[in-house]
């Protein structure tokens, strides 16, 4: 008796599904990602075994550079408008509507109140290269104290970090850390690196 030959076809996939897919989830990861704000300094923080993560909302950064530059950083576009108001209003200073919306957008500042109207006007171009030269925070002169209450009644459920150069002077941290505990701040993160696992 003979074997009946069974004919077998190629079998073809069908990847229009899987490319289509992929790019859906190129798509949504491309839309849903948020930059981090490009600082206008570079910060060489300390490692600690520490794990307490950051909340990712209402934070008040104020950041140390290496030469004891002091920076001031909140988050939320309408709270930093709130914030603007209320500086200007203390200094006696008028703040035009595109001058609150370049703050508003604007990453960290080292820049006394005096000056501020000033970087507000300049380019972003020209304000990316000018050298910031920090907001006092010493005891004559401490607009860091009026930043940190201003902040605090724009929005009460701010949590405050320091983010601190490793190699900082000390008494330009321990100014920062006496303003904070005069305005009844006891509570506060010092944000550091992970250390590395030997």
């Amino acid at each position: 008796m003979g074997k009946v030959k069974v004919h077998r076809s190629s079998t073809s996939i069908d990847m229009t599904p899987m490319v289509d897919l992929a790019f859906l989830l190129v798509t949504f990861f491309m839309l849903t990602t948020k930059f981090a704000p490009e600082e206008p300094l570079a910060v060489d923080m300390p490692s600690s075994v520490s794990e307490i993560k950051l909340p990712e909302t209402d934070i008040l950064t104020i950041s140390i550079s290496k030469e004891g530059v002091v920076f001031f950083n909140m988050d939320g576009k309408y709270n930093r408008e709130k914030l603007l108001a209320k500086m200007g209003e203390k200094y006696g200073i008028q703040f035009t509507s595109e001058e609150v919306r370049v703050f508003s957008l604007l990453s960290s500042m080292g820049v006394p109140v005096g000056n501020l109207k000033q970087f507000l006007n300049m380019e972003p171009e020209d304000r990316k290269l000018v050298k910031q030269p920090g907001i006092p925070s010493d005891s004559v002169n401490n607009e860091l104290a009026d930043w940190i209450i201003f902040s605090r009644t724009t929005n009460p459920r701010l949590r405050i970090a320091i983010k601190g150069d490793r190699d900082a002077d000390y008494p330009v941290v321990k100014n920062v850390i006496t303003t904070l505990i005069d305005r009844k701040v006891n509570r506060f993160n010092l944000i550091t690196n992970m250390e590395k696992g030997s």
